[in-house]
């Protein structure tokens, strides 16, 4: 067991999912400026990221596939919800925050994410700006998550655009099984694949606010919620579950 640090809903979570290392699948909500109710979708946790100089203002790291519509929903509308349920200890995690879409830097949308550098101020509680501040290499964070997935999950990065039509099911039998990082006297479609599978994966990165921590594993149970102040502190209250 390693060590833990930051605030105290964080050190709860980790000690979970440091437990029970496959409970990582949680839900993220966005607004959808195309439609009348939000939307939602499974994600990945990949890994917490802060700052030795500020343990407090962790980031949440997910991934995704730059062509979904859940993008341009972040990058509109960057306040998201999401929902995290531990089901070996029976405890939930509601976490509201900023989200960041950060794709390759030769991406067009790479722009919106340098803004939003731009804007964040220090002193704010802002855990990206903390980062930002001592020059953070998001490309360099981006490649080692790649790394770190199976060639059979890099292929999926591969496919044509998630959500588009096919037009049969044979359609998948096209599709690359496994994308491998491309060797001297590789083939060129095997470097073809790499850098379009790298080309549309992005890291989402969520700033969060807000914690609403249910603990269900606990009899009586008890629920607490955690708030960022702006010294980039968090509060928090005890209430009813």
């Amino acid at each position: 067991m390693g060590t833990f640090s930051g605030p105290e809903w964080k050190i709860v979570l980790e000690k979970s999912i440091n437990q029970y290392p496959k409970e990582t699948v949680l839900q993220i909500a966005t607004l959808d400026p195309t439609a009348p109710f939000p939307r939602v979708r499974s994600h990945i946790f990949r890994s917490f990221l802060y700052t030795p100089t500020a343990p407090d203002l962790p980031l949440l790291i997910s991934t995704t596939d730059v062509r979904t519509p859940k993008v341009t929903q972040i990058i509109s509308h960057p306040d998201i919800e999401l929902v995290w349920w531990i089901a070996s200890t029976q405890q939930q995690y509601r976490i509201a925050g900023k989200a960041h879409i950060i794709p390759s830097p030769n991406h067009p949308l790479y722009r919106a994410f340098t803004d939003t550098l731009q804007s964040e101020k220090l002193g704010h509680g802002s855990g990206l700006a903390v980062i930002n501040s001592e020059k953070f290499d998001w490309e360099v964070k981006r490649l080692e998550i790649w790394s770190k997935l199976s060639s059979h999950m890099k292929a999926s990065w591969a496919r044509p655009a998630p959500g588009s039509p096919m037009e049969s099911p044979d359609d998948a039998k096209k599709w690359p099984p496994t994308v491998e990082e491309p060797k001297e006297g590789d083939s060129g479609e095997t470097r073809k694949n790499w850098e379009y599978a790298l080309g549309n994966f992005a890291l989402v990165v969520i700033d969060p606010y807000e914690v609403d921590f249910v603990n269900m594993g606990v009899v009586p149970n008890t629920r607490t919620k955690y708030t960022r102040k702006s010294e980039g502190k968090w509060a928090s209250v005890a209430v009813v579950p």
